[in-house]
């Protein structure tokens, strides 16, 4: 009888102990869960009425050498209701950004320092051109031959 007793016992205290076992992985899966979500879900950076403006390639040589050639394709993000005549603008931009390349050195664009330091140039003065209409200038292929 007391046998009985002690393996009846023995059951429900192992029971209870694996359901407290199995509420606490779950709570600590769902929060893992929850905090992976609020990580992976970001802000909109533009809203609904910004336009990708593809700028076309643009293929110069570089200062300090006329063997070194430097091709560049980049777009242009704007708002739609601000930019008028968007052609205009990107040809400006265009043709600042050409000027610009010719200025550069090989030593200014290495590296991943170098193509932040040209992204930022290159993003200020598609602004200045377009006086603030332009909100951000992407470099999508940067070649150096």
């Amino acid at each position: 009888m007391t046998l009985a007793v002690l393996t009846v016992l023995a059951v429900v205290t192992g029971g209870a102990f694996g359901m407290y076992l199995v509420t606490t992985v779950e709570k600590a899966v769902d929060e893992r869960k929850k905090d992976e979500q609020e990580k992976t879900s970001h802000a909109l950076i533009y809203s609904g009425d910004a336009t990708l403006k593809t700028l076309g390639p643009v293929v110069t040589n570089i200062a300090g050498s006329s063997d070194t050639w430097i091709r560049i394709e980049s777009s242009i993000v704007f708002n739609t209701k601000d930019v008028p005549n968007p052609d205009v603008i990107a040809a400006e931009i265009k043709q600042d950004m050409l000027a610009y390349l010719r200025t550069l050195g090989i030593a200014q664009i290495q590296g991943a320092s170098g193509l932040q330091s040209l992204r930022e140039d290159l993003n200020e003065r598609a602004s200045l051109r377009s006086k603030g209409l332009v909100r951000e200038l992407i470099v999508e292929t940067l070649i150096v031959q």
